[in-house]
C-alpha cells in the first residue's frame, strides 16, 4: 500500500510561514526537500505552490484549489484534498512509488495529518513571527527514526535538526473520507 507523508519545515514555535513566505534561508534544507520529493506525487495547497512560484521539476504536482477556473502549466490541480489523494494513489501506481509527500501550507496538513504515516520534519531553530502553523499533534503516536543536526552553512539564516518520525499504528491501510 502506498504511504503518505509530510515534509515540513517548523520553526520551534510552529511557524512555517509568514505573508506567504518562509520566515528563513536554508538552501541544504531546500536541497533534502528535493532530494525525498524527487518522482513522487507532491500535494500542495494553491498559496504554497504559489509562494514557489513554478511547477516543481521531477515530481507530480498536485494543487489543491477551490477556485475551480485555477489552472498552471505543468501541475495537476484537485478541487479537494481527497480529490488530489485519489490522483496522487493513482499516479503512485502508475510509477512505482510507495510514498506520496504532503507539502503543505497549514489547511492541507491539518487534513493530512490524521492520515500520514511518516513525518519528515526539519526543526528550523528560530521563533520568527509567522502566520502559517503547522498543526500542533500528539508526538506520542509518533516513533523518531532519525534525528540530526545541522549547522547553518555561510548565508544560512539558520541551525536546523531533521528528523523523520512514523506513526506507531498504521493509518493508510484502509481508505478513509475526511469530513
Amino acid at each position: 500500500m502506498t504511504k503518505i507523508s509530510i515534509i515540513a519545515a517548523v520553526a520551534e514555535n510552529r511557524v512555517i510561514g509568514n505573508k506567504n513566505k518562509l520566515p528563513w534561508r536554508i538552501k541544504s534544507d531546500m536541497m533534502y526537500f528535493t532530494e525525498i520529493t524527487r518522482r513522487k506525487p507532491l500535494i500542495l495547497g494553491r498559496k504554497t505552490f504559489e509562494s514557489i512560484g513554478n511547477p516543481l521539476k521531477d515530481r507530480f504536482v498536485i494543487v489543491v484549489t477551490r477556485n475551480a477556473k485555477y489552472q498552471h502549466e505543468g501541475i495537476i490541480v484537485a478541487s479537494t484534498f481527497d480529490n488530489a489523494l485519489d490522483i496522487a494513489r493513482k499516479i503512485a501506481k502508475e510509477n512505482n512509488q510507495e510514498e506520496i509527500m504532503i507539502g503543505g501550507g497549514t489547511e492541507i496538513y491539518t487534513l493530512a495529518l490524521p492520515l500520514v504515516d511518516k513525518l519528515y520534519l526539519t526543526k528550523i531553530h528560530l521563533k520568527p513571527e509567522g502566520d502559517a502553523l503547522f498543526p500542533s499533534f500528539d508526538h506520542n503516536d509518533w516513533s523518531e527514526t532519525k534525528r540530526k543536526f545541522h549547522k547553518a552553512k555561510v548565508g544560512e539564516t539558520a541551525d536546523y535538526t531533521i528528523t523523520v518520525l512514523e506513526r506507531k499504528t498504521a493509518t493508510s491501510c484502509c481508505p478513509r473520507k475526511l469530513s
